[in-house]
């Protein structure tokens, strides 16, 4: 799931002290009442969050389903 642009931009901005090499961020996501950790990937400028399908089936997620996530980000 793409980030949104704005935030995407404020991320960019913090990249050098959040990234472990390649641009790639690892995060900690909150979705509904669902932890996990994963990473954000570079892409078109911004940022994808991927979703592991525990997750999706735990919160009942499918194709095209708009969700609220929280992003927490440390630096490295």
């Amino acid at each position: 799931m793409p980030v949104p642009p704005e935030e995407a931009d404020a991320i960019a901005a913090l990249v050098p002290r959040l990234t472990y090499g390649w641009g790639v961020i690892p995060t900690t996501v909150l979705i509904g009442g669902t932890t996990f950790t994963t990473s954000l990937f570079p892409r078109d400028g911004g940022y994808l969050v991927p979703v592991k399908a525990a997750v999706q089936r735990a919160e009942q997620l499918g194709p095209g389903d708009e969700v609220t996530v929280e992003l927490h980000l440390e630096e490295s």
